[in-house]
């Protein structure tokens, strides 16, 4: 008699913890959560189940909302018919929200998927199964909402006492038995970016110091990235550290400071004069914004995504306006779009005439024309693309004017097609390349770093520019006649190019 084989039920484990705490070590929580599921599947072999090797773990995730990438894969496989059964140890692994349930709940019918928790034994078919499982989820809610007001209670009155209760330890301290202690190498660090910002008083010049010197963010050893640090210092992190009271030995909750129980790493009078400084500077850039008279504040945004903030410079008692990409002020230039800095005469006029054309406005304000008219501009190398708002009454909210750069990195710009020029610094970079490609494979250097010697340069340097030798020949040819994007520069072109001629058309932005 012919036995009938089951289907093959394939069975994802999700797993999840809600603090950082233990990962560390060699077999923590998701080993275990993994490990009793496993177990439970190997139990229903006899039905077909079968463990889907893919993990889905969520390291350092509330369960209190859905926003988790583990979470998100398991969905997105679900939807790509990938998976037949969800397994969770407990029902407040997979979420502790009634709410963020219903929609899980949603999805999973939509698919025909099953779900179990293996230690809280129910059957969601059956209307008994389903409302034992939302008063499980009630309970685990309501756990969750008690337990963060214990917590936050009981942080509040540790802060008040000066206690350090947990989480990110900032630069120059480390937490040993739950206190603050001073490490006495970024201490250093510490005093150094004080001490440096009260002699530049720029964030801007504060920024590319700190790059020379090798100063990053404090460095953390854990298996979560985003909580592994070690990133160059940008305008917003820098600020909140120059701000941060930690330093002069006083712990905060709730807006409020109080004398803390760790040693201060800067003193008062340099702290106090950071402030200052910080709020000498903030008055400047509000005053300098103001009187900017920039119209298109909000509006204009470079081609990749940063918005262009006013800005103006004097020069034999003349004023000149400009928009600067966001990317730029924070001190990362390499972010920046094809165009990071433009004149704001030139653009905001070049917006008004194509709005005043396209529209057919005459007896209207220039400032009126971009608040009434304008929803977002954005600059590209080669043309501006222009949404308008819903006044506007046209066909389609989006169009472009065609425009160029007169040069790289130019402050103005043009509607009219002039001819490009090469990239002089580009073009040299290339002939180098070739050339110092040519005396190692005829012998006359044996090695890079003896033409690095020859042509007294750092090693790095020669082998790093040797890559522009392997240029795909339609990239090169583009170089030559200045028609490569206006996006691509020496910067831009990364350490380890492709070798494909195609790949590399497509990474440097052909």
């Amino acid at each position: 008699m012919a036995t009938n084989v089951p289907k093959t039920l394939r069975c994802a484990i999700y797993t999840r913890k809600s603090t950082e705490h233990g990962l560390e070590l060699e077999f923590n929580s998701l080993d275990a959560q993994r490990e009793a599921c496993e177990a439970y599947i190997k139990s229903q072999a006899s039905l077909g189940w079968k463990v889907i090797t893919q993990p889905y773990d969520d390291p350092a995730f509330s369960g209190g909302n859905l926003e988790r990438p583990a979470l998100k894969k398991l969905l997105k496989d679900i939807e790509a018919g990938k998976v037949d059964v969800v397994v969770v140890y407990k029902i407040d692994r997979l979420t502790r929200s009634l709410a963020d349930f219903a929609k899980l709940v949603e999805a999973f019918d939509a698919r025909s998927i099953s779900f179990v928790a293996v230690t809280q034994q129910f059957n969601t078919t059956t209307s008994m199964g389903r409302l034992t499982l939302n008063v499980l989820l009630s309970f685990a809610q309501f756990e969750r909402e008690l337990s963060s007001e214990r917590v936050r209670d009981k942080v509040a009155a540790s802060r008040r006492k000066g206690k350090w209760t947990g989480g990110t330890v900032p630069l120059g301290y480390e937490a040993r038995d739950k206190k603050l202690v001073i490490n006495p190498t970024e201490a250093e660090t510490v005093r150094i970016i004080f001490r440096r910002y009260t002699e530049l008083q720029s964030f801007g010049r504060l920024v590319a110091d700190l790059d020379k010197r090798g100063i990053v963010t404090k460095r953390r050893n854990t298996k979560v990235k985003k909580f592994n640090g070690g990133i160059p210092f940008t305008y917003g992190p820098l600020a909140h550290f120059l701000k941060n009271r930690i330093y002069i030995g006083e712990t905060g909750h709730g807006g409020k400071w109080y004398p803390g129980e760790h040693k201060a790493i800067i003193d008062r009078k340099t702290f106090d004069k950071v402030q200052e400084l910080l709020a000498a500077g903030t008055n400047k850039r509000k005053i300098k914004r103001s009187e900017s008279g920039a119209l298109l504040v909000g509006k204009l945004f470079d081609d990749r995504g940063n918005a262009m903030s006013p800005s103006f410079s004097t020069k034999n008692g003349a004023r000149y306006r400009f928009y600067v990409s966001s990317a730029i002020l924070r001190g990362r230039k390499t972010e920046a779009g094809s165009v990071a800095r433009v004149s704001a005469t030139n653009i905001e006029q070049t917006l008004i005439n194509a709005l005043r054309q396209r529209l057919r406005i005459k007896a209207i304000l220039d400032a009126d024309i971009i608040s009434t008219y304008l929803d977002r501009a954005e600059l590209g190398s080669r043309d501006v693309k222009i949404s308008t708002l819903s006044a506007a009454k046209l066909r389609s909210n989006q169009f472009s004017i065609p425009w160029r750069v007169r040069q790289p990195d130019s402050a103005t710009i043009t509607e009219a097609d002039g001819e490009r020029q090469p990239d002089a610094k580009m073009l040299q970079a290339v002939v180098r390349s070739h050339a110092w490609l040519r005396n190692l494979q005829n012998g006359k250097f044996d090695t890079a770093e003896a033409l690095a010697v020859a042509v007294s340069l750092h090693p790095k340097l020669v082998r790093q520019e040797l890559r522009y030798a392997f240029l795909a020949p339609t990239i090169i040819k583009a170089i030559l006649s200045g028609d490569q994007p206006a996006t691509l520069s020496l910067t831009r072109i990364p350490k380890t190019l492709p070798l494909g001629w195609f790949e590399q058309r497509n990474a440097l932005g052909f």
